[in-house]
């Protein structure tokens, strides 16, 4: 990745069933961007690690977690005011479901539960008109599927936010904040295998919820296009094909 860093802000951690299965999340990045554990520095914030000093020649990605941005956890706000002075540097910064509702929290947007409950499946994700407008979108097929496991939701963007893509469960599934600053909601790292494991240890919940598991387990499909946004977002701030 020179003369770029990846950085991964680490924001949680799998159950440790899904650790046993698939690993941690740093390696789920690593493999959807094909970069070597050598290759990114991995910083567990939910563990209470420090930050680096923001720097524009280094690229964040900030990850899912099991966590909930609302509960303004110290480790939470803490990554939500270094989210802050990053962007004041036009550091690159990429947010996924938590790092995506964080990132919009820490600018000023809402976050909260989604007032129509939990979304998760694969799901189809639509692009906005504003889109078009979009150096890294105005590419992408107007509509893809994309992983997607989530409670709370961003209610209301930050001022000079945009949505750029939306579900019919929630209007914002990718913001861009800036240049240099995106999040989507939907997961880019997962593959089937991710989705599967995680519908299949809350099965229970979801019967419970009317929903079938294993009709949504079937469902399930690759999505390069979804995972095309970061790698794109990557490539477009470092210069390195991701």
């Amino acid at each position: 990745m020179t003369p770029h860093t990846l950085l991964i802000i680490q924001v949680g951690t799998p159950p440790q069933d899904i650790r046993d299965q698939l690993g941690d999340l740093p390696s789920w990045f690593g493999n959807a961007l094909d970069v070597a554990p050598d290759g990114m520095l991995v910083v567990r914030a939910f563990e209470g690690a420090l930050l680096p000093e923001p720097r524009q020649d280094c690229v964040a990605i900030i990850t899912g977690s099991w966590a909930m941005v609302t509960d303004r956890e110290p480790w939470s706000e803490y990554v939500a005011q270094w989210i802050r002075t990053a962007m004041a540097v036009e550091m690159p910064l990429f947010g996924v479901c938590y790092g995506h509702q964080l990132m919009a929290h820490a600018l000023g947007g809402v976050v909260d539960y989604h007032p129509q409950g939990r979304e998760v499946g694969c799901e189809m994700i639509q692009l906005l008109p504003a889109a078009m407008e979009d150096e890294l979108l105005r590419q992408s097929p107007a509509q893809f599927p994309a992983h997607l496991t989530h409670e709370q939701t961003v209610i209301t963007l930050p001022q000079g936010a945009v949505a750029l893509a939306r579900s019919a469960h929630d209007p914002h599934q990718i913001i861009r904040y800036g240049r240099f600053a995106m999040s989507t909601q939907y997961h880019p790292e997962f593959t089937p295998k991710h989705l599967e494991a995680m519908i299949r240890r809350r099965a229970a919940m979801l019967v419970a919820e009317q929903r079938e598991p294993e009709q949504m387990i079937k469902a399930l499909r690759e999505t390069p296009d979804a995972r095309a946004v970061l790698r794109s977002f990557l490539r477009d701030c470092t210069g390195v094909a991701a």
